[in-house]
């Protein structure tokens, strides 16, 4: 059975998350409740006391209430929240995390979040998601929910939107638990793509699949390279098992264009597999620009 975290400020939202956590069990899920608020526990059992937090972060929970700074009650209880699910994840005991709340609880979460593996089940309930949630999702694939209403007691609106994240997350806890991981044998490749290098990259990546790599795209809209950098450069969680911790990319390396970002490795297309393709792509050719970026790791 699929077990999904529970990730919250129980100490002010303790009868709602109590309301998930039925809905959850309810959808054939285990709970394990995780404390990230600073002011109490709840009046029921939970795995992760708000002290068990603090304590994952090194601070004192007594501490922290009495110096009255939510600025650095939030950044240490998160720290720790990241910190306790990241050694729940790397142990196999979940398969899913679920949290809600306003703008302090989502910051919590939402670095519990992005510190998870991609592919792992993250659902963020907010009343923040109609925003800019670029600081909740980072470059990870955090899913966000509009809360409509603020999430302070149960009433119609809200009991039919946080019913809907706890179906919908546990059922993709269940497919997570269950899935088979990929061997993982093919080489990686990353490649950035705007609409207008469309057909250059397609024909970049059917050549390279040829070849035997496998193909990342992602979207040069600025998340989408950042994105790229965060598996390339440093990835604290292996995404799928193809990723470690520090992991350099190595190998083949393509750069097309005169993409104005500053790589340390990379080569022309001469000097790759690419060499082969039937392409009208000049490398270097400043009267072309290009946003493709491509980068294997082996």
């Amino acid at each position: 059975m699929a077990t999904l975290v529970l990730l919250g400020a129980l100490d002010t939202k303790g009868d709602e998350y109590a309301v998930i956590r039925d809905r959850v069990i309810e959808a054939g899920c285990d709970v394990l409740m995780i404390n990230a608020g600073v002011l109490g526990d709840p009046d029921y059992p939970i795995a992760f006391s708000r002290a068990d937090v603090a304590t994952e972060a090194g601070s004192d929970i007594e501490a922290l209430v009495a110096a009255g700074d939510r600025g650095a009650a939030v950044t240490a209880m998160a720290e720790g929240a990241a910190s306790v699910a990241q050694r729940l994840c790397d142990e196999g005991r979940i398969h899913g995390i679920l949290g809600m709340g306003g703008s302090g609880s989502s910051s919590i979460v939402g670095r519990t979040m992005q510190n998870l593996p991609i592919g792992f089940p993250k659902l963020l309930v907010s009343t923040m998601a109609a925003g800019d949630v670029s600081a909740f999702v980072g470059t990870s694939d955090v899913a966000m929910m509009y809360s409509v209403v603020d999430i302070a007691g149960i009433n119609a609106v809200s009991s039919a939107i946080l019913g809907n994240a706890a179906v919908g997350v546990a059922a993709m806890a269940a497919a997570y638990e269950s899935r088979v991981p990929s061997a993982g044998t093919r080489p990686l490749v990353g490649a950035t793509m705007y609409g207008t290098t469309t057909p250059c990259v397609n024909t970049a990546r059917a050549t390279l699949e040829a070849l035997g790599y496998d193909v990342l795209v992602f979207h040069a809209t600025g998340t989408g390279g950042r994105s790229m950098e965060a598996l390339i450069r440093y990835t604290p969680n292996p995404p799928m098992g193809r990723f470690s911790r520090g992991n350099e990319i190595s190998g083949v390396g393509i750069w097309v264009g005169s993409n104005s970002g500053a790589w340390s490795r990379r080569r022309t297309i001469s000097e790759s597999p690419f060499r082969s393709a039937s392409t009208s792509i000049e490398p270097g050719s400043p009267r072309k620009p290009c946003s493709t970026i491509l980068l294997a790791a082996s």
